[in-house]
């Protein structure tokens, strides 16, 4: 069974593999109708569960047009319609959805939930979003980073502001692809402790993209956040904003990623966001790619 929960637990060549796969489908479909179905049908005669307990709208469409294009079908099913956990235990869910269905897709807000699903699943079960983390769009951005700068092995990663679940599965991704990873953000947003060893800490923004061949940054508050929350991020991070100026200290060819959605002029100045070396846009649609890459990586084990 093949499931891809997270990116440290799968293996650093199994993880190339999937990035070259989600390279090749993508040049694959070079010209062709968004409609179009591919030429590999991997998922032909396939149904697939799509579980949103968070609300999504890149997740949510890359996966559904993804497997449409691969041959699939999809059921999305929301936290209302299942109740995850409430009455019915997720492990008995997670067993009744494997008698109908072949592969399971979840976006949930506990990671147990999803640890949980995948251990008493008989189709393999991928993370959607956590809490905790976000693989399938670091994969998209390795992806993207790849396709305009080159292998990212080697190359310096610079994360600006909160240590979230993106962040996470980034600090994952640095020890699997072989990149440094630089931390810069206020203390109290620091990473998870698990999470040490994996990046170095620089909490000078402006030192801390020196040299960077990458920079990147995600929104500072979560639709979830009361409105004193949201006041309290903002002056913790209005430092660590991306602006030009910051850009500026990073390589003249550094690209500039955001996972979306954003607050335009909050974490990233619309400058940046629309400016030479920003990718925003390609690494929105190379989620579509990766998680083509991983369904068809899941159901080949």
């Amino acid at each position: 069974m093949r499931h891809f929960l997270d990116i440290h637990k799968t293996a650093p060549n199994e993880l190339r593999r999937i990035i070259d796969t989600g390279r090749a489908i993508k040049d694959a479909r070079a010209g062709k109708p968004k409609g179009a179905v591919d030429a590999d049908q991997p998922l032909k005669d396939h149904m697939v569960a799509l579980i949103f307990e968070k609300p999504s709208t890149r997740t949510r469409v890359s996966f559904d047009v993804g497997v449409r294009q691969m041959g699939g079908q999809t059921m999305v099913l929301s936290g209302a319609d299942m109740q995850l956990g409430h009455g019915e235990t997720i492990a008995d869910t997670a067993r009744v959805l494997s008698r109908y269905v072949d592969l399971i897709m979840m976006r949930t807000f506990e990671e147990d939930t999803l640890l949980e699903m995948a251990e008493y699943a008989t189709v393999p079960v991928i993370n959607g979003l956590t809490n905790r983390t976000h693989p399938c769009q670091i994969m998209a951005d390795i992806l993207t980073f790849e396709e305009h700068n080159g292998p990212i092995r080697g190359r310096k990663v610079v994360w600006s502001g909160d240590g979230n679940n993106v962040f996470a599965s980034f600090a994952h991704a640095a020890k699997q692809f072989e990149f440094d990873l630089v931390f810069t953000g206020p203390p109290p947003l620091d990473p998870e402790p698990a999470l040490e060893g994996l990046y170095a800490i620089e909490r000078d923004p402006h030192r801390a993209v020196d040299g960077a061949d990458l920079v990147v940054t995600d929104t500072w508050v979560s639709m979830h956040d009361p409105q004193s929350a949201r006041e309290r991020r903002h002056n913790q991070l209005r430092g660590y904003q991306v602006n030009q100026r910051l850009m500026d200290h990073a390589k003249p060819d550094a690209l500039f990623m955001h996972c979306l959605p954003a607050h335009r002029d909050d974490e990233a100045t619309s400058e940046v966001m629309d400016g030479p070396n920003s990718v925003i846009f390609d690494e929105a649609e190379n989620r579509l790619h990766a998680q083509k890459a991983i369904m068809k990586w899941c159901l080949e084990g």
